[in-house]
């Protein structure tokens, strides 16, 4: 497997120490603080882990958001927020708009804001294997599995949880619809690009391959369209790469749908498949120049030297002259002026995200331990005295260097 994705680097947060003296009454609420600190922790921790895992990282969000969810969810059945759900105050940047955070004083933007944090460790950890120089038939289907559960964790917050946020998401900002539905869609292109590769390896019809690159390029555009009206000056980079490697699986399209075309004898309507195959390749290699020379959030790489771009191009001139050769020995067929049109539709190996749930709430939680924590012994807010700001620090992400022929460089 030869991808390369772009990624963009993860949310970062400010400490929370969870830490309510006086509030958290007994032992019993004194440990549900004691061990959301250091889930919370932990979490944060394998995030930057290179030896992380799917179970990992599975038992890591359930610790913690099985105790967050005490804060959110009602314990007696009522319709009433819970009592403990705007008690603590969370900071965290964005993806794409640098270091400045943003905060609520709610634990359902807790929970979005460390849930979308999971799903991009889903989409790095996808990215790691898949830059693996020997990657095994598993492995592969390990970063197929991990970039739909990272789509079904996006679609899950946007459905489910971002629409409670009390405060609105500002605009451009990781949990607004437009940038949460590029995340979804991309984690459905990209995994339809492992569909792909696979398909190419067994040797499929070429008909199926040329509808799921069709089907690819199409997730790209809409990708592109959801980044459209944002800030270029943060989009710019993640939108160069959108549009790469739409007019690559276009090229990847038009590439195998000539080769049906020649199957089927119509050499002159495949030569000008080819041709178009040509252009839209063409196009993807300038706009990989755009992208290695765009500022911005991500990945830092030249895509036009990796193994999965360089494969292709010599996939079209290769097939192109072989389309040529047979028409001027065999068939003398006129090429037509006009592209063919690409009206294709896969009838496999498309991609839905995997419905994702949080998980139960803790059994640390009952009636009576949230009753424990009475917030008429809450400390009043001193205003004459300013709290020092909590510098929030970026992630210290991994550098994984690229592998032999591996395609992949991952921020």
């Amino acid at each position: 497997m030869t991808h390369w994705f772009h990624r963009n680097p993860l949310k970062a947060t400010a400490p929370v120490s969870f830490n309510f003296y006086g509030v958290a009454s007994t032992q019993a609420a004194s440990k549900i603080c004691s061990d959301l600190r250091s889930t919370r922790a932990r979490l944060l921790e394998l995030f930057t882990d290179v030896t992380c895992n799917h179970e990992m990282m599975k038992n890591a969000t359930d610790a913690y958001f099985s105790l967050l969810l005490g804060f959110i969810n009602s314990l007696d059945g009522g319709t009433q927020d819970n009592k403990l759900r705007y008690i603590q105050n969370f900071k965290w940047t964005d993806t794409l708009q640098g270091t400045a955070p943003s905060a609520q004083q709610d634990a359902v933007y807790e929970l979005a804001s460390m849930g979308f944090n999971v799903a991009l460790w889903y989409t790095k950890y996808a990215s790691r294997l898949a830059g693996k120089e020997d990657i095994t038939e598993d492995e592969a289907k390990e970063v197929h599995r991990s970039l739909k559960v990272a789509a079904g964790i996006f679609k899950h917050l946007k459905e489910s949880h971002i629409p409670k946020l009390i405060t609105p998401v500002e605009k451009g900002r990781d949990l607004e619809t437009r940038v949460i539905d590029a995340y979804t869609v991309q984690c459905q292109a990209e995994a339809q690009e492992v569909t792909i590769a696979r398909a190419i390896e067994l040797k499929h019809n070429p008909g199926l391959i040329a509808a799921l690159a069709y089907e690819t390029a199409n997730y790209y555009q809409k990708v592109d369209h959801a980044l459209s009206s944002l800030d270029p000056i943060y989009i710019g980079k993640w939108r160069s790469y959108t549009q790469l490697k739409m007019c690559f699986y276009m090229a990847y399209s038009y590439c195998y749908h000539g080769q049906t075309l020649l199957s089927t004898d119509k050499c002159g309507e495949a030569i000008r498949s080819l041709q178009e195959s040509e252009k839209f390749y063409g196009k993807a290699e300038a706009l990989c120049k755009d992208y290695g020379q765009t500022k911005g959030p991500g990945t830092t790489a030249k895509p036009s030297g990796h193994l999965f771009f360089r494969k292709l191009g010599a996939l079209v001139r290769n097939t192109l002259e072989k389309c040529q050769r047979e028409n001027g020995f065999i068939f003398f067929q006129k090429v037509p002026p006009e592209a063919p049109q690409l009206e294709l539709k896969a009838n496999y190996g498309l991609v839905e995200p995997v419905p994702f749930e949080f998980p139960a709430m803790s059994s640390q939680w009952s009636p009576e331990t949230h009753a424990d924590f009475d917030l008429t012994k809450r400390p009043k807010d001193d205003n004459a005295k300013p709290k020092k700001e909590e510098e929030v620090k970026p992630m210290k992400e991994p550098d994984v260097k690229l592998q032999k022929d591996s395609g992949c460089q991952i921020s």
